[in-house]
């Protein structure tokens, strides 16, 4: 008899043992910039609970890069407005309005 198991919602197996479920958890996120390990605590990842792959939230890696931007938090530099193009000027006088 074959079992139809479905996984519970938010959850996926796992693609390196093939036996585990990934599931939502909040992990200690580490990596290195520069020569100074950061460590960032409650880190969303999908974390399997057969051989304990971890596989990041992609839009919290990109939200975490963004922070470690070394320019994070400088002023960006202004664009330079380029000068409209010079009107030719007409000979002629503008009339003028008399009240």
């Amino acid at each position: 008899m074959s079992e139809n198991k479905e996984l519970p919602p938010e959850s996926f197996p796992c693609n390196q043992c093939h036996a585990g479920i990934l599931q939502p958890r909040y992990v200690t996120y580490f990596t290195w910039l520069g020569n100074e390990l950061i460590t960032v605590p409650y880190f969303p990842a999908w974390v399997c609970d057969v051989c304990g792959r971890r596989e990041y939230d992609e839009q919290a890696i990109q939200w975490l890069n963004m922070l470690l931007d070394p320019n994070a938090g400088k002023p960006t530099k202004a664009n330079r407005r380029t000068q409209p193009p010079t009107r030719p000027h007409s000979s002629a006088p503008r009339p003028h309005l008399d009240s």
